[in-house]
C-alpha cells in the first residue's frame, strides 16, 4: 500500500483549518451579510461611473467615492425614509384615534357575536392580543435600529469597495480557480443579475403603485397617497405582493358600508394591479438579466428568509449563481466529446 505523501496531508490539514476558521468568522459576522450584499449591489451600479470620474476629471478616489455615495443616498435612501416617515405619521394618527377605532371595532364584533352566536371578546383572547402587542413593539424598535446600523455599515463597506475597486477585482481574478474566460463570464452574469434585480424589483413596485394610485383616485379612496406607499412596499414582497395593499383596502371599504366601491377596488386590484405585476415583472427582469420567472419567484422566497429585505435582490441571484457554477464546472472539467461520437462529419472544402 502506497503511503499518502506529506504534501497531500499538509494540504488537507490547511484546507480543513481554512474551512473551520471561515465558518467561525461567518457565524460571528453573519449580521453584517445584508450590509455587504447591499454594498456590493451599489458597487455594481456605481463601478462604471467611479472609473469614468477618475479618468475624466482626475479626481482622487475618495472624492469620487464620496460624491457617488452621497448621490446614492439622495436617490435611493431619502425617498425610502420619506415613505417610512409617511407611514409613521399615518400610524401615529391611527394611534391617536385608537379609542374611536377600538370602540367601532368592538361594536362590529358585538354585532357579529349576536348575529352568529359566537363569543369572540373573551378574556383569554384579549390577553393574547395584549401579549402580542407587548412583544411586537420592542421587535419593531429593534428592527428599526438594526436597519439604520446596517445602512451605516453598508456605506462603510461601499467606500472601501469603490476606493480599492481595481485591487479588489484583481484579487478576485487571482483567487478564483477558473479560466480567464470563465471568470469574465462569471463577472458579467453576476453583474447582469444584480442590475436585473436591483433595478427591476423597485421599478415593478413603483409601476404597481402608480397604477394603483390612478385607480384609487378615480374610485375615490381616502388618502390615496398613503395607499400608494403601501402598494409600492407590498409590491416588493414575494408571492402575494401588492395584494397585501389592495385586499385589506377593499375589505375595509366594504366593512365601512361602501360595498360597491370595495368590490370595484378588489376587481381593480386583482385585474389590473396584479396583471402589472405578473406581466411587467417577468418582462423587465428577463429584459435586464434574462432571468427565468421561476428563478425570480423561488429566489425571492429563499432570499428573504436568508438575508432579510436585501434577499429580494440576492435570492434569485443565489439560485442563478448555483446554476451558473454548474455550467462553469462543466466548462472547466467536463470532457469534450470526441469526433468519433459525432455522427456529423465536418465539411471538407476542396482547395481547388
Amino acid at each position: 500500500m502506497n503511503a499518502i505523501s506529506n504534501n497531500i496531508i499538509r494540504q488537507i490539514l490547511l484546507i480543513l483549518f481554512i474551512l473551520v476558521l471561515g465558518y467561525v468568522l461567518f457565524m460571528e459576522l453573519k449580521f453584517f451579510l445584508p450590509s455587504f450584499l447591499g454594498a456590493y449591489t451599489l458597487y455594481v451600479i456605481m463601478r462604471k461611473y467611479m472609473f469614468e470620474m477618475e479618468a475624466k476629471y482626475k479626481w482622487k478616489k475618495w472624492i469620487c467615492a464620496t460624491i457617488l455615495m452621497v448621490l446614492s443616498f439622495l436617490v435611493i435612501l431619502v425617498p425610502v425614509f420619506t415613505l417610512i416617515n409617511l407611514l409613521i405619521r399615518k400610524l401615529s394618527s391611527v394611534f391617536s384615534e385608537s379609542s374611536n377605532i377600538l370602540q367601532s371595532l368592538k361594536n362590529s364584533v358585538e354585532n357579529i357575536e349576536k348575529e352568529y352566536g359566537l363569543k369572540i371578546l373573551t378574556a383569554e383572547n384579549i390577553n393574547k392580543v395584549a401579549e402580542w402587542g407587548a412583544g411586537t413593539v420592542p421587535q419593531i424598535v429593534g428592527a428599526t435600529f438594526n436597519s439604520i446600523l446596517s445602512v451605516v455599515i453598508m456605506y462603510f463597506i461601499l467606500y472601501f469597495m469603490l476606493t480599492e475597486a481595481r485591487k479588489m477585482e484583481a484579487a478576485f481574478n487571482e483567487w478564483i480557480p477558473l479560466k480567464d474566460e470563465n471568470i469574465l463570464v462569471l463577472r458579467r452574469d453576476m453583474n447582469k443579475l444584480v442590475l436585473s434585480n436591483a433595478i427591476g424589483i423597485p421599478l415593478i413596485a413603483i409601476s404597481q403603485g402608480i397604477v394603483g394610485l390612478i385607480g384609487y383616485i378615480i374610485i375615490g379612496v381616502p388618502e390615496p397617497l398613503f395607499w400608494f406607499v403601501i402598494t409600492c412596499i407590498a409590491g416588493m414582497l414575494p408571492v402575494v405582493g401588492a395584494a397585501l395593499a389592495y385586499v385589506p383596502l377593499g375589505i375595509l371599504t366594504i366593512t365601512g358600508g361602501e360595498t360597491a366601491k370595495g368590490i370595484i377596488l378588489l376587481i381593480f386590484g386583482f385585474g389590473v394591479i396584479g396583471t402589472v405585476d405578473n406581466v411587467f415583472r417577468f418582462w423587465l427582469q428577463k429584459k435586464l438579466g434574462d432571468v427565468h420567472p421561476l428563478i425570480t419567484i423561488f429566489g425571492v422566497i429563499i432570499g428573504v428568509s436568508l438575508f432579510g429585505f436585501i434577499g429580494l435582490i440576492f435570492g434569485p441571484i443565489l439560485i442563478a449563481l448555483f446554476l451558473l457554477m454548474i455550467k462553469l464546472y462543466a466548462s472547466e472539467f467536463g470532457q469534450k466529446k470526441s469526433s468519433k461520437n459525432n455522427p456529423i462529419e465536418p465539411v471538407r472544402h476542396n482547395p481547388s
